[in-house]
C-alpha cells in the first residue's frame, strides 16, 4: 500500500515522494515575458515536493491570460528560467514546465493591441473570462476580456509550431519535462469543448476532431524529448472561463483511450470547481478508468489526510497541491508533521514584490521559536 513519502515513478520522472506542487501563477515577470530573478529563490525553497510543475509558461506573444506571465520562446526568456531550473537541481528538485496558451481568455491590451484567438469566434460570454493585469498603482486587477476571432487552419499549426518551440526551450533551460495546459477554459480545452469549437474543419465536430489539435501538440513535442517526460493537465468539468462542455463524460470517455495510447508520462485531472466549493472530484475518476491506465496525478483542494487516502487507495498516484505549497515552502514536513499550515496571504498572490512571495516562514522557524520561548 502506497503512502504520499513513498517514491514513484510518473513515466522516466523519478519522484522521491508523491506530493506534486501544482502550477501556480505568480504574475512576476517583466515586460518581456522573462522570468523575474527571485523565482530561482521560490522554487527553490518548494523542492521538497516529489515533482514541481511551474506556474504556467506562455508558449508565444498571443498566449496572454494574466499580465506579466512568464514566456518560453525566446532566448531571454530561455535563459531566465535555465537559471531558476539550475537551482532547482542544485536543491535536489525535479521540475517540468507547464507550457500554456490563453486563446479566447485574454484582451487586446496584453496582445499589443491584436485580438484574441480562439477555435471559433464565440463571444456570447466574455463577462465569464478571467483576464487580469497590473495597474500603474500596483494594482491587480481583473479587467475586460476582448472578443476573439476564429484561427485560421495556418495560425492553428502556428500554435502546434510554437508549442514546440517552447518544449526545445523547455529543454535547452534544463527542465525535467513539460506538463501541456489542457485545462481551465484556455485554448486546448477551448478547442475540446462542443460549444466553443464549432468549427467544420478536421478540428471540429467529433470529440475526436476537436481532440485533434491536442494531438498534434503531443506529436510535436515528442520531436524534441521523449513522451515519457510529457505531461498533460485537463479539467473535464471546470467552469472556469466558461468551456461551457454539456457533456464532458462524452468528451472525455472518447479521448480517455487517445491519451492511453499516447504514452505521456501522466495525466493531471484538476477539479477547477473545488476552488469555488463545488468539487467535481468523485465525477472525474470514473470518465478515465477502464481507458486510461497511465500515472495519474490528481489536484482538487485536496487536504493531506484525503490525498493520503487517495494514494493508498490506488485512486491516483500522487497529488497536487496548490494553496497550501503556495503558502508552506516546506510542504511535505509540515504534512509528515501534522501542520501546522500557514494561510496564504491576501495580497502578493498575483504581481506586486517579494512580499506575498518569499516571506512565507518554516515549520524549523516556528519550532525554534517555540523552543527559544520555552
Amino acid at each position: 500500500m502506497a503512502g504520499l513519502f513513498d517514491r514513484t515513478t510518473l513515466g522516466d520522472l523519478d519522484l522521491a515522494n508523491r506530493i506534486v506542487m501544482a502550477p501556480m501563477t505568480r504574475s512576476r515577470a517583466d515586460q518581456r515575458g522573462v522570468i523575474n530573478p527571485t523565482a530561482s529563490e521560490y522554487y527553490a525553497a518548494r523542492t521538497s515536493a516529489g515533482l514541481i510543475i511551474s506556474e504556467g509558461i506562455n508558449v508565444g506573444p498571443m498566449s496572454n491570460a494574466f499580465d506579466h506571465t512568464p514566456g518560453l520562446w525566446t532566448e531571454e526568456q530561455t535563459e531566465g528560467w535555465k537559471a531558476v531550473v539550475d537551482r532547482i537541481h542544485e536543491k535536489g528538485g525535479r521540475v517540468v514546465a507547464q507550457l500554456w496558451h490563453a486563446g479566447r481568455a485574454s484582451a487586446r491590451g496584453l496582445l499589443s493591441d491584436k485580438q484574441p484567438l480562439s477555435p471559433s469566434g464565440v463571444n456570447d460570454d466574455l463577462d465569464r473570462l478571467q483576464v487580469w493585469a497590473l495597474l500603474a498603482n500596483g494594482a491587480y486587477v481583473r479587467i475586460a476580456a476582448t472578443p476573439s476571432r476564429a484561427m485560421t487552419l495556418g495560425e492553428v499549426q502556428g500554435v502546434v509550431n510554437e508549442f514546440r518551440l517552447a518544449a526545445a526551450n523547455a529543454v535547452r533551460a534544463g527542465f525535467d519535462g513539460v506538463e501541456i495546459h489542457g485545462a481551465n477554459g484556455y485554448l486546448i480545452h477551448q478547442f475540446l469543448s462542443p460549444t466553443i469549437n464549432l468549427r467544420t474543419d478536421d478540428y471540429g465536430g467529433s470529440a475526436e476532431r476537436r481532440s485533434r489539435l491536442l494531438q498534434e501538440i503531443v506529436s510535436a513535442i515528442a520531436e524534441v524529448m521523449p513522451r515519457s517526460r510529457i505531461g498533460l493537465r485537463l479539467s473535464p468539468f471546470a467552469d472556469y472561463n466558461s468551456a461551457r462542455d454539456p457533456k464532458p463524460e462524452d468528451t472525455y470517455g472518447q479521448i480517455a483511450p487517445l491519451l492511453q495510447a499516447a504514452g505521456l508520462a501522466y495525466l493531471h485531472l484538476a477539479d477547477t470547481n473545488a476552488w469555488t466549493g463545488a468539487p467535481d472530484y468523485e465525477r472525474m475518476l470514473p470518465i478515465f478508468r477502464g481507458r486510461y491506465r497511465g500515472p495519474l496525478i490528481v489536484n482538487a483542494s485536496i487536504t493531506p489526510e484525503h490525498a493520503a487516502r487517495i494514494v493508498s487507495s490506488g485512486e491516483a498516484d500522487a497529488i497536487a497541491f496548490g494553496r497550501l505549497f503556495l503558502a508552506n515552502p516546506d510542504l511535505p514536513a509540515r504534512i509528515r508533521a501534522g501542520g501546522p499550515y500557514n494561510a496564504p496571504k491576501p495580497f502578493g498572490i498575483y504581481g506586486g514584490s517579494d512580499s506575498g512571495y518569499l516571506d512565507y516562514s518554516l515549520l524549523e522557524t516556528i519550532n525554534g521559536k517555540a523552543a527559544a520561548r520555552a
